[in-house]
């Protein structure tokens, strides 16, 4: 699904990313890591499109991304990014139908009615009741509930994630991410993550890739990256790492200096 070779990204003289290189599979969950300053939102960035990379290429589907147009990789590939939905005066479901745009003409419209798309949508996302309520009126968690919503009736097949939870409490935290790997699985999706929380990532991904200025460090696993030397190597902190009772994955325990 998705090939990065050898990319690099520079901002005058600033290098930013250096010689990445990775793959994702189709229907894979891969998580991108590392501290502030690491270079993992430029690298989604370069994913997206948004940017041009300085060297080195990303294929999408066996193409280079550059023969895409901004409609055509619409069509295929979503971002949520870490913030939500600024409260502007649209409701719920207008904001939801906006998803449907690479997919309308000049008009606005669409060859065939696709309500029901939107429909199934505010319903899985419990938006329902949400609907003609203006964004201005909603939480963060519910905002960010109709900012996914959005990228769902994209209908896309590769989706990056802008570290999603950034400003939701742990319940929301929660929720999101469940609603992301539920979808993901429902339909193949391929989701491609920047996440600062090491213990979601390594309950929510297949595999990580943990990145330290501008560089890969390692490719692997949860239990290949949750390792204590490496994350001190790259977080400069020593956490205890321990098995979470349920999902039988590793988690981090951090371990604070004592102040006399």
């Amino acid at each position: 699904m998705l090939q990065v070779h050898h990319l690099s990204k520079s901002y005058n003289e600033a290098h930013v990313l250096k010689d990445i290189r990775f793959s994702v599979a189709q229907g894979e969950f891969f998580g991108i890591l590392g501290p502030n300053g690491s270079g993992k939102s430029t690298l989604l960035k370069l994913l997206s499109g948004v940017e041009k990379a300085s060297g080195g290429d990303i294929q999408i589907n066996g193409e280079p991304i550059e023969r895409y147009s901004r409609k055509q990789l619409s069509r295929f590939l979503a971002v949520l990014q870490q913030e939500s939905l600024p409260p502007v005066n649209f409701t719920v479901k207008e904001i939801v139908e906006m998803g449907r745009y690479p997919y309308q003409n000049w008009l606005g419209e669409e060859k065939d009615d696709q309500s029901g798309i939107v429909d199934s949508i505010l319903e899985k996302l419990r938006l329902v009741d949400l609907q003609d309520r203006s964004l201005q009126h909603l939480s963060g968690g519910e905002r960010q509930r109709v900012a996914l919503g959005k990228v769902m009736a994209q209908k896309p097949s590769l989706l990056l994630l802008d570290e999603p939870t950034t400003y939701l409490d742990i319940g929301y935290q929660i929720q999101m991410m469940d609603l992301i790997k539920t979808w993901q699985r429902e339909e193949k999706l391929t989701v491609v993550a920047v996440l600062h929380d090491l213990n979601l990532a390594s309950i929510y991904c297949d595999r990580m890739l943990m990145i330290s200025q501008g560089e890969a460090i390692s490719i692997g696993t949860p239990e290949e990256i949750m390792r204590s030397e490496l994350i001190e190597r790259v977080y400069g902190t020593t956490p205890i790492i321990v098995e979470h009772p349920v999902h039988k994955l590793p988690q981090i325990m951090l371990q604070g200096g004592i102040i006399e």
